[in-house]
């Protein structure tokens, strides 16, 4: 906000309206995702701590964890090579790059909003998972390693159902910009019944379920073996490089809850307009919808006992079945 345009009421009189220049709404979709983040991670702990008849941590814990790491020293493994520190950075700053791509805040386009499609920032979050498995399994701890393999493992599972599911929405919005998919859909609340697009959805709900930890087999915050798979991956990390890795999971878990609410399934509460007070208020509302996703989600975690490893392939492929689904159903005229 910099600057004020001068408008022109019914009778005459003039009022200054204060508003911001794109660059700046595109900057405060990333400060959004990497201050709120956190927030969404503590109060998603702490309802899950409710459910299951906890006193829990507090809201704001997570930030007093970060800072505690941030002033702690960073220590390697013996032997590790010197990606195992650049891995937590590029894996901070792929997910830092994606909120310019998808719409967070404003349901228009902002600058670099044409730089990348849907499936461009799924490969930016794909490298940056890719990274912290490569640094966890270079460290020759077994937990570590374990988790590594296995991340690998259920990814390779995960891109195919994304690629089906962005092939779908693609089909019936006619591209794939993040925020072209968001107006068609918001354009039309019969959009979103299309029974291709509710396919495609709900394989994408699944696919979220499981990249964020939330599926009833792994425990996302515990540190049992038979469930560890995200947390092993920074078990032999410390200090500031493991405030990046738990910072960047809370943001790629928000980033993910962003996705689902504002591409596929309610893209409304966004900025109208470049005006300082529509933008300010669309924050607030993503991070209410953010809240609501992972409230589900959270049900859905403490609903179900622990799942043998194996049933996650079985989730995944449902959620591929969904998605393949999708496509056929438009092509066979129903969708």
């Amino acid at each position: 906000m910099d600057y004020a345009t001068a408008r022109r009421r019914p009778g005459g009189e003039l009022t200054a309206s204060l508003e911001m220049v794109p660059w700046q709404v595109q900057v405060l979709q990333v400060l959004t995702i990497l201050g709120a983040s956190p927030l969404v991670s503590g109060v998603i702990a702490k309802l899950e701590a409710v459910l299951q008849g906890r006193r829990g941590p507090r809201v704001l814990q997570p930030y007093y964890d970060l800072f505690k790491l941030f002033r702690k020293e960073t220590l390697a493994p013996e032997g590790s090579s010197w990606f195992f520190l650049a891995a937590p950075m590029f894996a901070f700053s792929a997910y830092l790059t994606v909120p310019m791509l998808i719409p967070v805040l404003t349901s228009y386009p902002l600058p670099l909003g044409y730089t990348g499609d849907i499936l461009g920032g799924g490969f930016i979050l794909a490298a940056a998972g890719f990274a912290v498995a490569v640094a966890a399994a270079e460290t020759r701890a077994p937990f570590a390693q374990l988790g590594s393999s296995r991340s690998m493992t259920f990814a390779a599972l995960i891109e195919p159902t994304i690629l089906f599911v962005v092939f779908a929405v693609g089909l019936l919005t006619a591209t794939d910009l993040p925020y072209a998919m968001a107006a068609t859909l918001h354009s039309s609340t019969s959009q979103e019944l299309r029974p291709s697009h509710i396919l495609a959805a709900v394989a994408f709900f699944l696919v979220v379920l499981a990249d964020t930890a939330r599926i009833p087999v792994e425990t996302h915050s515990g540190t049992l073996e038979l469930g560890m798979i995200g947390e092993a991956q920074a078990l032999e990390h410390s200090g500031p490089a493991l405030a990046l890795l738990t910072w960047g999971s809370d943001m790629k878990q928000m980033i993910l809850y962003t996705i689902l609410v504002d591409v596929f399934v309610a893209p409304w509460g966004l900025g109208g307009s470049l005006q300082l007070g529509t933008v300010l208020v669309a924050v607030p509302v993503l991070v209410a919808k953010t809240l609501a996703v992972g409230a589900v989600f959270s049900v859905l975690d403490n609903s179900f006992s622990k799942l043998r490893l194996f049933k996650i392939t079985e989730l995944l492929a449902a959620a591929f079945v969904l998605a393949l689904l999708a496509v056929l159903l438009f092509y066979l005229g129903g969708g």
